[in-house]
Formats: structure tokens, sequence, C-alpha cells
């Protein structure tokens, strides 16, 4: 059995228990989880048609273009944290880097449990398959905050039997967590196989019963180059952007992934490979068995978005629905675990970096896991399950696009431009094409959709709360800028 290594203070540290095979598959379940199976109704309601198949191929190609990103950084630097230690390291860890880090575990406390959230709430969602009573809506509110040169705040949240369904989840995700990550790596290679029978049962099936009439039947003016088509596929790509996200999964688990600086890159690309096929594959099978029009309204009313679970009932019957939502839920239920143990180690990096609050770093004495971090990330996850889907959605990926990728994107050729000589095992292929391609992508998301003020504004409200408080905490701790830097100090009280 592995053991735990000890780290200088002479405490437990995280133990090397993940090779290529497990950090793949951990990295496909967090990948596909819910996403796909619940938001097609959302991607076509953006684009009015078919043709929003093209967001999904546009956010395949965006999501390789920052994977090289995120791999190249990933071999650089493999240990936990991930992006955290990249910007640290990017910016400089005694200056810019020491903020710009801060801001990005600050946005994480929002973005993180944004994503597992949504991840419990379309679990729910496709529990509505089997008892419809949990879609009932018990309270719904909408809170408006206007400020002044910023614009209205706008927050809605609803409360529905499917709500306490999502919460338990979250519960049930951090018991499950609560142990050696050996375990876990095991744990995760069975998930994965059950993600892929499902998603290959649904593939199986779309092309028996293939209606090309009916995949290809596009409105009058689809592929007209206007205005509104713009604005529909920044909207279907923020979707589809939502839906490959988890691709950099592995890259916070680096202190326990065997073999990092070759493991990272391999399990990183290699997974997005894969579930693009996937994606692109099942999508076009669902478009030729179900007429899209018939999911507009779904997508519309933020209800009945069990696409899948309506296709198998149509080609097979009540059986089949039945068991696809049994086997959807479980996909769900993966991404979940995924992701609530990659993000859980990102806040003890920090902490263990002198730049978060010092209970992050605590490993627990006999599991050897950070098991602050994860209960915390457990508890916030749990309140955002009140919101909408597509709200939970939406505010994660720009709060996360704002914040994170795009700061990293262009961080990777400032790190070229200012450490040349650093040892880079992966290189990105075609440099700096793909950085240049993920950052245009990722501004053409921000500002090419419908009311795309709401979303910036939480994530401009973020970004100066976060510099707030850094200000504070540096002036009292006599940190850069207001005295010198002392990159590995204590972590925070």
């Amino acid at each position: 059995m592995s053991t735990a290594s000890q780290n200088n203070s002479g405490s437990p540290s995280l133990i090397r228990g993940m090779g290529l095979g497990s950090a793949t598959a951990l990295n496909m379940i967090d990948m596909i989880g819910v996403g796909p199976f619940i938001t097609m109704p959302l991607v076509l309601g953006a684009m009015g048609g078919p043709q929003a198949m093209l967001g999904w191929i546009a956010g395949a190609l965006l999501a390789v273009c920052d994977g090289l990103v995120s791999a190249e950084l990933g071999a650089a630097f493999p240990g936990s944290g991930g992006s955290y230690r990249y910007l640290s390291e990017i910016y400089g860890p005694r200056k810019w880097g020491r903020l710009i880090s801060f801001l990005f575990i600050w946005q994480i406390s929002f973005s993180a449990p944004l994503s597992i959230a949504s991840g419990c709430i379309g679990l729910a969602g496709y529990a509505a398959y089997y008892w419809p009573h949990l879609e009932t809506v018990y309270a719904a509110h909408t809170a408006v905050l206007s400020l002044p040169g910023a614009g209205p705040l706008q927050v809605s949240w609803i409360v529905t039997p499917g709500t306490a369904l999502a919460i338990a989840v979250c519960g049930l995700t951090v018991l499950l967590l609560y142990r050696r990550i050996t375990v876990i790596s095991r744990l995760s290679t069975i998930l994965w196989l059950g993600v892929m029978g499902t998603i290959g049962w649904i593939i199986f099936a779309g092309l028996t019963h293939f209606n090309s009439a009916r995949a290809f039947d596009f409105p009058p003016g689809a592929f007209t180059l206007s205005h509104q088509f713009f604005t529909g596929l920044g909207g279907a790509l923020l979707v589809a952007t939502y839906d490959y996200w988890g691709y950099y999964n592995v890259c916070y688990l680096g202190d326990e992934i065997k073999d990092p600086t070759r493991n990272i890159p391999r399990a990183l690309l290699l997974s997005i490979l894969l579930v693009a096929c996937l994606y692109l594959m099942m999508n076009l099978c669902i478009l030729g068995v179900i007429p899209w029009r018939e999911m507009l309204q779904a997508g519309h009313n933020n209800n009945g978005l069990y696409v899948v679970s309506l296709f198998m009932q149509r080609i097979y019957g009540a059986w089949a629905a039945r068991l696809v939502t049994g086997l959807i839920i479980v996909a769900a239920f993966a991404s979940v675990f995924s992701l609530m143990l990659g993000y859980s180690r990102v806040p003890y990096a920090a902490a263990l970096d002198g730049n978060y609050f010092r209970a992050f770093a605590k490993v627990h004495p006999v599991y050897c896991f950070p098991y602050v971090s994860l209960l915390a990330l457990g508890a916030v996850a749990a309140a955002f399950c009140f919101l909408r889907l597509r709200d939970a959605i939406a505010a994660l990926v720009v709060i996360r696009l704002v914040l994170q990728f795009l700061v990293q994107a262009v961080g990777l050729i400032v790190l070229r431009v200012r450490q040349p000589d650093l040892p880079r095992p992966f290189r990105m292929w075609l440099y700096p094409l793909p950085a240049l391609v993920a950052i245009a992508g990722f501004l053409f998301i921000l500002f090419n959709r419908e009311n795309w003020q709401k979303e910036v504004r939480y994530a401009a409200m973020i970004l100066l709360a976060g510099l707030v408080i850094y200000m504070i905490r540096a002036w009292r701790g006599r940190e850069w800028p207001f005295g010198a830097a002392n990159h590995g100090a204590e972590p925070l009280r």
C-alpha cells in the first residue's frame, strides 16, 4: 500500500497514486458530467436550429487551444494548485504574481462552487424524469441591486424539491471524498467505465435510428452572417465551453500524479480529443431522432431538460428511458465527484504558499488529504444549488474567463518572453497561435451574447472586492506593494 511522504515540516503530504489511465479517466468524467446531456436545449435555443452544432465544434477548437496552454504550464510547474501556481510563477511570486494568484483563489471561491452546483442541479433535473414533482416551484425571487456607474446587479434564486436533492448530492460527494487518494483513483476508473458505456449506448441508438433530414433541418437564414448569428454563436459557445471544461482538472492534482511532467499533458490532451469526438457524435445522433423544435421550449423554460431520456423513450420505450436516466445521473455524480476532488486542492496549495487562510493547509492525519478545503467547498456549493441552471452556467463561465483563463493564456506568452530558458518538458504546438486563438475565443464569448453585461458586472464586482481584500491584507502584513514581498510567508490566520 502506498504511504504518504513527509513535507518539510514533518507533517504528512500528498500521495502520488494516479497514473495516466486514472488521470485521463478523472478528466473525462469531469468534462462529461451532466453538461452535454442537459444543455442541448440551451445551445439550440441560442442559435435557433441545428446550426448550433457550430457551437460544439468551435468549443472543441477552443478547448484544444487552451488545453495546450494548460499542458505546457502543467508540465513546467507540476505541483498541486494548477492555475494558482502558474499565475504566481508567470507574473512573479514576490510582486504582481502574488496579487494575481490571490485573485485567482478569490474567484475560485465563487466559480468552483458554481461549477459543482451546476452538476448537482443538472443531476436533479434528470431525476425529474422519474419524479416530475421535483420541478415544482415552492418559492422564487429575483433581487436587484443598482450600483452607481455599474448598472443593476441581479440575483435569482429558486426553491424546489430538486434543490434539496442537489444539496444532498453535495453532502454525499464530500462524504465519499473523505478518504485516501489511492481509493479515489480506483473509484474514478469505475465511474469512467459507466460514463463511457452510457455515451456508447446513446451513440449506437442514434446511429441505428438516424434521420439525416431531421438532423439537418436548418431554418431559413441559418448561416446568414448577421448580428443575430454571431450573438447566437456567442451564447452557444458559452454553453459549449461549460460542457468541455474540466480538461485542466488534472493540473490541480500535480502532487498526486505519477510522472507528472509527462502524464499531465498526455491526460489533458487525450481527454479533450476523446470527449470532443464523443460530444459531436452524440449531439448529432440526438438531432437525428428528436426534432430540434421540440427541444427549444425546454431550453426557454429551463424545465424538462432531460433530452436523452426522451430520446431513448422514442427509440426503445419507457424502460430504456428510465435506464438511461439512471446512467446519466451516475455520470452527473461522477462529474461532481471529480470537480470537488480537484478544486479542493487549490486553496490547499495557496495556504501552503502563505497566500490563503492557515486552516486550508491542514492535511488529514490519517487519510492524507486537505480536509478543511474539501468541507468548505462542499458547503458553499450547497448554497449555490438554489440558483437556476442557466444562471449558474453563465455566471461560472464569465467569472472564470475574466479572472483565470484570459490572464493565464496571456501569461504563457509573457512567461516565454521573460524566461525563455525555463525547462519545458512539453511545449505548445504551433506557438503562439493556440494561445492567441484561445484569447480571441474567450473575448468573443464575453462580448458577443445577448445581455452580456449581466455576468460581466458580476465578474467586475468580484474582481474589485478581491482587490480591496488583497490590499487590506497586504497593508496589514506589510507585503507587496506596501512592503517587501515575502513569498512563502505564514498562511493567513
